[in-house]
């Protein structure tokens, strides 16, 4: 089978063309490498499409690399402190609408990046229609990708459109992202530098950290679950776990004492507590988290180490 990873130079979209081509897919990546990184793609034997998704003119390039199985859409602005209103929402939201319509029209099923930026602040566990709330122009952007994948559910139900609502991520691809990198991979590089690791008063708040390859699995289920699967789901791993007992199972794993700075939060939109309710994906795809935050952690800092 033949499928397209668009933003598929970037952090989860490389390791999702990996695992297709580890199965035996024909894979293009396609990427504008505007926050995507080549490295990512070190040893991918696919195709690779430079193209801006964002550009609906470039979209009808798309035709020559038909035909397609389906597409995993994967580019978008991930970065939640860019408040360009009107970049963001022509970047996520704008161009995923484009990249339907056309799938739409070629009948190709579609698997699309959402976030839990959709519920803000809203009480957790976050549940897929509750709490729809976002903090910042990301999160809406997010949110408005949903309504618009709903709009075309609507209006084509025999269409395959699935979007994945990734809460916090971690793993491997991720380090040239940059201050937008997941915190482990920030705490562990401060740690392993000799400094006291920095956390936002007083590290207490929680997250659902997930590792990228149950992310990865959450896609292919989505693409590959037999039945009428359309729908937008949660991707975690149902528990949420604190920064303070990630700085606690770094240093464990680093054999290290450290002392946290904890230092005050500049962010008003910043997200105290998310937790994925996952009974529907794993319900109706099938999906079962295989990495507690424990496990993922130490799975990522020997990818991180071996790679020094």
């Amino acid at each position: 089978m033949r499928f397209m990873v668009t933003g598929g130079a970037g952090f989860i979209g490389s390791n999702l063309a990996f695992a297709l081509k580890q199965q035996g897919h024909d894979v293009v990546v396609v990427d504008d490498f505007s926050s995507g990184h080549y490295k990512n793609l070190i040893g991918f034997t696919g195709e690779v499409v430079t193209m801006d998704m964002a550009r609906i003119e470039e979209l009808a390039e798309v035709e020559s690399l038909l035909p397609l199985d389906g597409i995993f859409h994967q580019a978008a602005i991930t970065d939640t402190t860019v408040m360009d209103q009107k970049r963001m929402m022509k970047v996520n939201n704008d161009a995923f609408r484009h990249l339907l319509e056309w799938a739409v029209e070629k009948e190709i099923p579609v698997v699309y990046a959402s976030s839990a930026g959709v519920y803000g602040n809203s009480p957790a566990p976050n549940r897929v229609d509750q709490g729809l709330l976002p903090e910042n122009i990301y999160g809406f952007s997010k949110y408005a990708m949903d309504m618009t994948a709903r709009s075309f559910m609507e209006r084509h139900p025999e269409q395959r459109i699935v979007g994945l609502r990734y809460f916090n991520v971690y793993g491997p691809g991720e380090s040239h992202k940059g201050h937008a990198a997941s915190m482990v991979y920030q705490l562990y590089h401060q740690i392993l530098a000799g400094k006291r690791p920095r956390l936002f008063k007083h590290g207490e708040q929680k997250r659902d950290f997930i590792y990228v390859t149950d992310i990865v699995q959450a896609n292919l289920r989505a693409m590959f679950s037999e039945g009428d699967v359309s729908g937008v789901y949660n991707v975690g791993t149902g528990t949420a776990r604190t920064f303070n007992d990630m700085i606690a199972i770094i240093c464990r794993e680093l054999a290290t004492e450290n002392t946290v700075e904890y230092i005050d939060n500049p962010y008003a939109f910043y997200q105290n507590h998310t937790e994925a309710d996952i009974s529907a994906t794993q319900g109706r795809l099938g999906y079962r988290p295989e990495y507690t935050f424990e496990a993922g952690i130490a799975a990522y800092l020997k990818a991180l180490q071996s790679a020094r």
